[in-house]
């Protein structure tokens, strides 16, 4: 099982589409406060549709409670000011999957404390960032994939 790791989300529809990939891909999902809207956001609940009740998601306190809650897995922090490409790694069940708030990233001291394990999507330059849900299901899927997508239906039913 993977981790995603949503610290301070600020817009609901991308949180909302985040509990649906964490739905589909039985990833626990932990949304660290302070969140940028309700938990009954309207957009939040239309963007996740009918995947809240398959959707496995922690909330915490901070980003302090968080941290004290890991337990055994890898940590991995997504951001453009990673030196090392997220494709570069072996992705292990368990790992935790990092992605920082929309407007500003991850908090620079956070990530100069894990600086080995701060990954980045490659993008064309002069161009900040994917969108938040885009840069989580890239990155799960990438560790799914490498993994053989453990327990999941392969074929279609045409």
């Amino acid at each position: 099982m993977l981790h995603i790791v949503l610290l301070e989300p600020e817009i609901p529809q991308n949180a909302g589409n985040i509990v649906r990939t964490a739905a589909a891909t039985g990833s626990l999902l932990h949304l660290v406060e302070p969140l940028g809207f309700s938990l009954d956001e309207k957009h939040l609940k239309r963007a996740g549709l009918d995947y809240w009740d398959k959707a496995r998601i922690v909330i915490h306190k901070n980003v302090e409670a968080f941290i004290s809650s890991i337990e055994g897995g890898r940590v991995f922090f997504f951001s453009s000011k990673g030196h090392r490409r997220y494709d570069e790694v072996s992705y292990q069940d368990g790992d935790y999957l990092v992605f920082g708030k929309e407007s500003v990233g991850i908090d620079e001291t956070l990530l100069k404390e894990h600086e080995g394990n701060v990954l980045r999507i490659p993008m064309l330059e002069g161009i900040r960032c994917l969108n938040l849900s885009n840069a989580v299901a890239l990155v799960v899927y990438e560790a799914l994939r490498q993994n053989g997508f453990p327990g999941f239906r392969m074929e279609g039913t045409l």
